[in-house]
Parts: structure tokens; sequence; C-alpha cells
């Protein structure tokens, strides 16, 4: 039979593997090839080929389906390390919890203390693996005896998360004589994982790992200590109400009482709201910036913050970067000669720091509004001139970066980061990327606000992603405060709305391996009604019926 990728064509015998084609078209590509693409189905590459003549996409690490491959094996590769060197020990375990400048953060329970030199003979393990070139093996089991598996191996978030998937059958990995659930591709063998590293950091330890734009070499690693702080607040709160992962959220949802869940995370975030109010008053701040990647509910936190500012006798004034973006014609342009909307060239900043400027000073100031039909800036009497008790709120992508304020004075400003960083994930190896909740969250807004697809939110994520890794994170340890706006119960709800988009992206879509994956992802999670969120909630901005006026 015939196979054809990039124009060459093999012959090979049938029944053959995709393991058997590497050797045939592996000089095509600058990087290994790990998955093979054929039509929209993606296989790994021990599995038997089509049986008839076809035509192959090789997937790389250069590609994101590859790159997550690469990265589940390396996790994989590391919980069979750690569980050797720490066998017999009551309680512990590992649990991959998020990434963090550029690795990912884990930390161990069973009362193991992480030590450089426990690190080291972790690594040394996996280098052994690799040399091995040990095959991860993959076998189908019944839902029931993968519960019964993970029972009899103590790993009780996954029999958890099993009881709630209708599902008949489960993929199970085996590396050696370890065994684990992936959601998700993995490589052939450990020979694959060639480039990886380990230290201590915080109370746990970062795995670095190569990143997309830069496969071949490992990605530096960035300290992000205030980040490293929130999202350790926001985990330690999941596991202090008994939820931190996906299976625990869903035995909540079908205990009878998801309210007092919703309740009990809204007066959480509020509370944390109602602190920052008080500093800001405490500190007589009369300059709040606001910032954050996209759909971490910038506007709805805005309007919450400047009512708790109201309720301590202050005056905020809401005032979006926005209206301050330069005409249309000016709109600087990107590598591929399209607007540029999220660079900071697009804002005319001398004028908004002058606006800004004399503002504080007591001036009464017209402000601009931009017309984004006409791709102009309006101007329609909007006068404002500030007391002794008022407050800019001004909220933006690029509101943390000096150049946006640099004229203005440094003791008036109080800066803001907000994004949605998940709290819990699916299993204790298995997180969940804070970019699918953004995603999602955009999804649903974007289809509910300006009919968009699911497919076109998508098929632009990708160039979103990249200004907010060249205009907002590098920013962000420049914060005062760092919001977490991701919601524990806000999966079950968006599942609502985003299954019935992601369904309608037909096979023949380059969106299609995405849409399914996040289909396959939302298949964990049981449905929340949205009926007994409140109106004044940030996903309220998203799904719709905020009494905030957002959206």
């Amino acid at each position: 039979m015939l196979v054809t990728a990039k124009g060459k064509t093999v012959e090979i015998e049938k029944g053959s593997r995709f393991q058997d084609l590497v050797p045939f078209f592996q000089e095509q590509e600058e990087y290994p090839l790990l998955l093979a693409k054929v039509g929209s189905r993606i296989f790994e590459l021990h599995k038997k080929v089509p049986e008839e003549d076809f035509t192959v996409e090789w997937i790389t690490i250069r590609d994101r389906i590859g790159m997550q491959s690469y990265q589940r094996s390396a996790v994989f590769m590391l919980l069979k390390a750690f569980f050797h060197h720490c066998k017999g020990i009551p309680g512990f375990n590992v649990t991959i919890d998020y990434t963090l400048g550029g690795g990912f953060y884990g930390y161990l329970s069973g009362g193991v203390k992480i030590t450089t030199d426990l690190l080291s003979k972790v690594k040394a393990t996996m280098e052994e693996y690799v040399k091995a070139e040990m095959p991860i093996m993959k076998r189908n089991i019944s839902t029931g005896e993968a519960r019964k598996l993970f029972h009899d191996l103590g790993m009780t978030s996954k029999e958890e998360l099993f009881r709630f998937r209708m599902t008949s059958r489960v993929n199970i990995y085996s590396l050696g004589n370890f065994q684990d659930y992936f959601y998700g591709y993995m490589l052939l063998n450990t020979a694959y994982v060639t480039k990886f590293d380990l230290f201590p950091y915080g109370d746990g330890f970062i795995l670095l790992l190569p990143k997309e734009d830069n496969p071949g070499e490992l990605s530096e690693f960035h300290p992000m200590n205030k980040l490293y702080e929130v999202q350790k607040t926001s985990s330690n709160w999941a596991k202090e109400v008994g939820i931190k992962n996906i299976g625990e959220l869903n035995r909540k949802i079908v205990s009878g009482d998801p309210d007092s869940l919703i309740l009990m995370q809204e007066a959480f975030f509020e509370k944390q709201i109602g602190n920052m109010a008080m500093e800001i008053a405490k500190k007589n701040k009369r300059l709040v910036l606001i910032a954050g990647p996209s759909s971490s509910g910038k506007t709805s936190f805005a309007k919450r913050l400047g009512i708790q500012l109201s309720a301590l006798g202050k005056k905020p004034h809401a005032i979006s970067v926005d209206n301050y973006f330069v005409g249309r014609d000016q709109t600087p342009r990107d590598e591929e000669g399209n607007y540029d909307f999220e660079s900071i060239l697009n804002v005319d900043l001398p004028l908004f720091n002058k606006d800004m400027r004399a503002l504080l000073s007591g001036e009464r100031v017209e402000l601009p509004r931009f017309n984004f039909l006409t791709g102009k800036r309006e101007y329609k009497g909007d006068f404002l001139s500030l007391g002794a008790d008022d407050i800019l709120v001004i909220e933006g992508i690029h509101c943390l970066n000096d150049k946006m304020s640099e004229s203005l004075p440094e003791d008036s400003k109080y800066r803001i980061y907000i994004s949605a960083l998940t709290p819990i994930n699916i299993d204790e190896h298995n997180r969940i990327p804070t970019t699918d909740v953004r995603l999602l969250r955009r999804m649903v807004r974007d289809n509910r606000t300006r009919g968009y697809s699911a497919e076109n939110t998508i098929s632009m994520w990708k160039s979103v992603r990249r200004g907010e890794d060249q205009n907002i994170f590098p920013y962000q340890e420049k914060a005062d405060v760092m919001v977490n706006s991701a919601l524990i119960y806000e999966l079950p709800v968006l599942k609502i709305f985003a299954e019935p988009l992601l369904f309608q992206i037909e096979e023949d879509s380059p969106c299609y391996q995405e849409a399914k994956r996040l289909l396959k992802f939302l298949d964990y999670v049981l449905a929340l009604s949205p009926e007994s969120i409140p109106h004044n909630s940030i996903l309220r901005e998203f799904i719709g019926g905020s009494c905030l006026h957002v959206g």
C-alpha cells in the first residue's frame, strides 16, 4: 500500500504501524515525528495504519498537540521516578498543579520534603528512562476496572473522576510497572523526552520543559513570586472547601446543594474585592490601574471594585484605555500586515497621560470615546473633574506597562493584575490549563454578544495568546495585588453554553481537533444550571444576565 506525506510517497506492508513509517519521512521535518494525522484523526505512533492508501501529516513538538504530548510523557516519567524513590511512604503522592514562569509547578504529599538531593535523584532516574527507551504502553479497559485499579493504587481523585463518566472504556498508560491515566495523546517511548530540568521552588518543585516557539532548547525559568502566591492561595482555598479536582466538584453537584458552593465562592471573591477597596482608600490612591489577559473579567471586576469604593465614601470613575486608541489610519500592523490592535502603539500615550495628569491636578477634562465603526475618537461632552474623594479606575491590557502612565505620579497608582487561574484540576496528575477556561469564557461571550461561532473564536485564539505573551504577561509581577477571577463552579456552567457551539465545528475544519479536545475535557464535568448565579458575578459577563451592564 502507498503512503504520502508532503509530496513524498512510499510503499509499505499492510498491517504496519505508524512508527514503521518514521524512517521514511523523518528527513522532512526538523524535529522528531511524535504523532500522525490522517484526515481528521490523530494517531499515536504505536497504532496500526489504515488499511488502504492514505496521506499523512506528521505532528512534531512545534505543534501544540505534539508539545502537549511531550509534556504529558515527561510528567509520566517524573511520576514514575518520584514513586520509585518514595515507594512505601504512607500517603505519598505527587500533584502537578499549574504552570508558572515557563515551567510546571508541583508538590508532594505524605510528609515528604522537597530537597535538592531528592530532585537530583529523580532527575537522574528520568535520564535513565530516556537512555533505556522505555515504551509507553497503552491498553483499554472498562470504566469499572479503571475505578478498581485506581482505588487499589490509592489514586482516589481518578477513582472519583471515573465514577461520573458515562463512557464505558478508559485508556490506561503503563511505563514499566507504573500505571496511570492521562487526558490526551502520549509519545511512543521515553527516548523522545530529551530536554527537562527539575529544581525546588516555593513549597514544591518546577519541572522545566521546552516551549513550542523554541522546542530545541529548555525555556528559561522566570520566578513569579506574586503569581505563585495567588495560585497557592486559590489552591489552598479549594482544598479547604473540599473541591480540589473535577471528581470532588461533580460530587458536590450531585449532592443536591450546589447553591451553597456558588454563594461560598462569590462571598470569597467579594471579600477580596472589599479588602482591595479598603487598602486603596486607606493609602489614598487616586489612580487604580487594572490589567489582565482576555476573558479575565476585567470589566465586571472594575465595576464591582467601584461599588466597594463607593461603599467607603469614595467616588470612582471608570475609564477604558480603548477610548484612547489612535485613529485607524495610525494603527500599527503586525508582521503579517494585519492591524495590531493589542500593541501599546495603538494607544495615544501622550494624550492619555496629558488627560490623566490634568485630572489628578484638579482640572476639568473632556474625555474621548472611541468609535469602533468609524475608527476615530469622538468627543461627546463627557467632562470630568476630580474632588478629594474621586478615584480613577482605569482598565486596559497595557495598564501595568510603565509606558502607559509614565508621566503620572507613582504614589497615586495602585496596580491590579487579574486573570482566571483555575484553582482545581482534572485529577492530581492532569491539570486544567488556565487558557482553556478563558477560551471557553470568550467562546460563550463572543457567540452571545457578537454572533461569532466557536470556530471563529478558536481560529483567532493563537493570535490573542501571542498578544498576551508580548503585552501582558511580562508585566504581571509589577502589580501591587493579583486577583484570581476563576470560579470553582464555572466549568459545569460554561459546559451548558459551550458544548453546542463546539459540536457545530465540522471534521474538515482546522479547528476540529481543538474542538474535539475541549469536548472531551467538558465530558468530565457534570452540568450545572446558571439559575442560582448572582447577577453581579463575573461569570455573568460571559453567559449573560449581569446587572453590571457588561457584555
